[in-house]
């Protein structure tokens, strides 16, 4: 089987559940949108909302989708910067509990986190402290942490460290891997719209999009932005939600039809999504059905609250693909 390593922004989630949408009005906070924020904002909308029930775990876009793949049964492994602190302790000890060999950088600064607000309809805020994780740079990396994968799996939310983008997939690519990219965020891929062109261009074998950030990479609606990104790469991903997801590779157009779902939290749906795709990718299975793994552990992971499921919910994946 081939293996799959993911580099990202190392973060502890830290999830909250809304009774209404107030908090996001009072803080100016954009519905679905992912914030950057200073440790200070962050902390005070974790104080502002401690009324209200949370949950904690290790997370960051691409460190979700490398814990779905090592769940599902991939080899896995992560690059990433946490500081010597009990959040960057839980981080690490969490990917060694779940089989991912972590490369962990380690830094002065606090571990980063991500404040995630979930809405009663289950969309989900983020404001995020990047601490110790934007540190990671292109002078962290080297050929000797890449060899042995097939596969690199980067965030979007790396953007805004152009060099450490590059020297990424320089890497991936002198180790023969395929470079698969998730677009984050669509306010992200609107303030990198450039960049990510010729990046995409350069490097990106496997792009997933949402709907919005497809729309803001191609100024179009799913289809016609699925069409436009398969003539940049290898194979294109556009999830739409309830509505199932498209991907296309080789002139083929997949209509991926989503699964039943009781949505409480939209978290980590991207990522798992990709958790899926990757796996039967990596494991040679046709296109159609890779989108099917990949809706499938989707629909499962917005049941629950944060991007972490149980060990029988991974059986239950295991067993119905």
């Amino acid at each position: 089987m081939d293996k799959v390593l993911g580099i990202g922004n190392a973060l502890v989630d830290i999830m909250t559940k809304l009774p209404d949408d107030s908090i996001l009005e009072k803080f100016s906070l954009k519905k679905g949108s992912m914030q950057l924020s200073e440790r200070d904002f962050a902390e005070t909308i974790n104080k502002a909302t401690e009324q209200y029930e949370k949950s904690q775990s290790s997370g960051g876009s691409a460190a979700n989708a490398i814990h779905g793949l090592a769940s599902l049964g991939a080899a896995t492994g992560y690059i990433g910067k946490v500081g010597n602190d009990t959040f960057g302790e839980f981080f690490s000890n969490d990917m060694k509990a779940n089989s991912i060999n972590p490369i962990m950088l380690k830094s002065n600064t606090d571990t980063g986190r991500a404040i995630a607000l979930i809405s009663p309809d289950s969309e989900r805020t983020f404001a995020t402290y990047l601490g110790a994780a934007v540190e990671l740079s292109e002078n962290d990396l080297n050929a000797e942490q890449f060899k042995g994968y097939h596969y690199l799996h980067i965030e979007g939310y790396l953007v805004f460290n152009h060099a450490l983008m590059n020297k990424a997939a320089q890497l991936a690519k002198e180790n023969n891997m395929k470079v698969s990219l998730d677009m984050a965020s669509f306010n992200v891929v609107e303030a990198n719209l450039a960049f990510l062109k010729e990046y995409v261009k350069n490097y990106v074998d496997i792009i997933f999009a949402n709907e919005e950030e497809a729309k803001a990479y191609t100024g179009k609606e799913p289809e016609d932005a699925l069409h436009e990104i398969a003539e940049q790469c290898e194979i294109a991903v556009v999830k739409i939600g309830s509505k199932g997801s498209l991907v296309k590779n080789n002139g083929m157009v997949y209509k991926i039809e989503p699964f039943k779902a009781n949505s409480i939290d939209t978290t980590g749906a991207g990522d798992l999504y990709a958790s899926g795709f990757l796996f039967g990718l990596v494991n040679k299975i046709p296109m159609e059905k890779c989108g099917r793994i990949g809706s499938l552990c989707a629909s499962k992971v917005i049941e629950v609250i944060g991007s972490k499921m149980k060990p029988e919910t991974w059986d239950y994946i295991k067993m119905n693909f």
